[in-house]
């Protein structure tokens, strides 16, 4: 049972972070090494280990593989940090420059880009669960802009992992998601288990912050593609052959908006 446990272990650690099964291995190798059997201090051993990887190796092993840290500024975050603890900040440098580019054009706008899962630091083509496409340092995902009851744009999230609490179909817009669910996709709004809790739930969509943010991606020569559901593409009014529907076989785009290079 306990080789079971740990392997178990090892799967999980290396899904959620890329770099935990190993580091788990490791930490596995000193303790036994060590003779430590108390749960505190390998957990221990644990969290220092991977802490140590993941904010001094990783990053200087990463460009090896064509990728490094979303650069953050005054307006450019994460969403969340466990997306920086978990290691689903790294991008390929050309989307780095398109962030860096887009916030130079809504500096004025009290916008802040706040990003969620991004890639993994290495090779291609590794998967970054849920995510169906998110493997290759050129995908990222930003945090819907939201305004209080005042009006007021706010760099505020509403779900704690920044998914899964999504800006539904008004009454007289087209419920995509009703429809596709009752065609047989199930998962198109599964990651309503993966909110890790609500917050912040008086926000709403703020139709005007959403279309700055996203006339400012528009506007760079290296964007591919943007996913957005449409019925909150229509709220923005913006009509642009880059902005499309991601398909019936990923999840609903009304929590998060993808951002793709070409």
């Amino acid at each position: 049972m306990k080789t079971i446990f740990q392997i178990f272990l090892f799967i999980l650690l290396t899904i959620l972070t890329q770099i935990g099964g190993v580091v788990f291995i490791l930490s596995e190798i000193l303790c036994f090494q060590s003779q430590k059997k108390n749960i505190i201090e390998r957990l221990g051993i644990f969290l220092f280990l991977y802490s140590l990887v993941t904010f001094f190796v990783v990053p200087t092993v990463a460009p090896i593989f064509g990728r490094e840290k979303v650069q953050h500024t005054e307006n450019i975050r994460p969403s969340t940090y466990l997306t920086i603890l978990f290691n689903r900040n790294y991008v390929n440098p050309r989307l780095n420059e398109l962030l860096q580019n887009a916030d130079s054009q809504i500096s004025n706008e009290n916008i802040k880009i706040s990003y969620l899962d991004a890639c993994f630091p290495f090779f291609n083509g590794f998967p970054l669960l849920p995510h169906l496409s998110h493997n290759d340092g050129k995908k990222i995902d930003l945090s819907l802009i939201y305004e209080n009851e005042a009006g007021e744009i706010v760099p505020k999230i509403k779900s704690i992992s920044g998914y899964g609490v999504f800006e539904s179909p008004k009454k007289k817009e087209f419920d995509q998601t009703k429809s596709y669910k009752e065609k047989g996709y199930f998962q198109y709004d599964y990651t309503k288990f993966l909110t890790l809790g609500k917050i912040n739930q008086e926000l709403s969509f703020s139709n005007k912050g959403n279309k700055i943010l996203l006339q400012s991606i528009l506007k760079q020569n290296n964007i591919g593609k943007i996913f957005l559901e449409p019925h909150l593409v229509k709220r923005t009014g913006l009509k642009n052959s880059k902005i499309r529907f991601q398909g019936c076989k990923a999840v609903r785009h009304d929590d998060h908006i993808h951002v793709q290079l070409k």
